[in-house]
């Protein structure tokens, strides 16, 4: 545990220069005192290390001085190679600097490890993209380049079910990958926004500076926004009964709109009653792409809403032809 402890004091100082004894014992789970001893190792092993006291001290390395000691274990070496989410390193236009970090990372790795690592690299792929994922309408450069230029951006946004776009400038804080889907985390006016990048029409850098709230991290405003999407108020309780042989794919499309689970779920009844909220009866349209596997049981006003679309499909297509444009 020590000389894990010395070597991550080591690979920090060599990082961020100097830091505040304080920080390191709260960065280790460790006292001040601990800390202090540590930096005594490390000087007495010949790393030139030292601590300045006082309002602005902490401790540091001398200047010059580097290691190419990377510490890692097994374990460690094969984890840098698992690496999640590649589609969103296409995204961003890393792929060649992803290639090119692999192959200095795997130069680096001790001898013993490399087998394991570039094993689990052929072995081991994750793909957090989605199946069938159009093309972005909007380069998400453009983003990026707002993100680290620290400047406003003006969009052109189409909201869900809304048929023309608008316009808003607002103050990115960063972009977001969730399951496949990029996302601009933003204020605007001073309250936190979201925005879908496959919605963005168009996006400018403006010359502005950004106005981003003080103190506020990107991490701090996705935290927020992610729960409100996730606990969003659903005043309408409806009840359905689902056919068991689609129930795993309705959970999948309508899960975050469920507030209970049928309680004979490993069953063996036909159907599965579960209990649904949502915010407006127009949402309940959702469930038409199940067709006759599903079955809105209540309220009233739910099963007129869905016969009312279901008859307005059919007078569509009632015709052998489709209408003249």
């Amino acid at each position: 545990m020590k000389s894990d402890r010395l070597l991550s004091i080591l690979l920090l100082l060599q990082t961020r220069g100097r830091v505040p004894a304080h920080e390191l014992a709260a960065r280790l789970d460790v006292s001040v005192r601990t800390i202090y001893r540590d930096i005594e190792a490390l000087s007495a092993s010949g790393v030139p290390v030292y601590a300045e006291r006082g309002r602005h001290g902490g401790i540091e390395l001398l200047a010059g001085f580097r290691t190419d000691v990377t510490g890692l274990t097994a374990d460690e070496s094969r984890a840098l190679f698992v690496l999640a989410a590649q589609g969103a390193h296409a995204a961003l236009g890393l792929d060649e600097a992803l290639g090119s970090a692999q192959r200095k990372v795997m130069a680096a790795l001790p001898e013993p490890h490399r087998p394991g690592a570039e094993l689990a690299s052929r072995r081991i792929l994750v793909d957090a993209s989605r199946w069938m994922k159009g093309p972005h309408p909007v380069d998400l450069e453009v983003l990026q380049d707002a993100v680290f230029a620290d400047r406003r951006l003006r969009l052109r946004y189409r909201h869900s079910g809304a048929a023309q776009a608008r316009t808003y400038t607002v103050d990115p804080y960063g972009l977001v990958c969730k399951a496949g889907i990029w996302y601009l985390v933003a204020d605007r006016r001073g309250a936190p926004r979201l925005f879908r990048a496959d919605r963005i029409r168009s996006a400018a850098v403006t010359d502005a500076p950004v106005r981003r709230r003080p103190d506020v991290e990107l991490a701090d405003v996705w935290a927020v926004l992610k729960h409100a999407v996730e606990n969003r108020p659903g005043d309408l309780k409806v009840t359905v009964r689902v056919r068991r042989a689609r129930y795993d794919l309705f959970l999948r499309v309508i899960g975050k709109s469920v507030t209970r689970l049928p309680e004979d779920h490993d069953g063996e009844s036909e159907w599965l009653t579960v209990r649904l909220a949502f915010e407006a009866v127009g949402e309940a349209r959702t469930l038409l792409p199940f067709a006759d596997e599903v079955e809105v049981l209540s309220p009233p006003e739910v099963r007129a809403e869905l016969a009312r679309a279901a008859a307005a499909v059919t007078r569509l297509y009632a015709g052998n032809e489709p209408a003249p444009r």
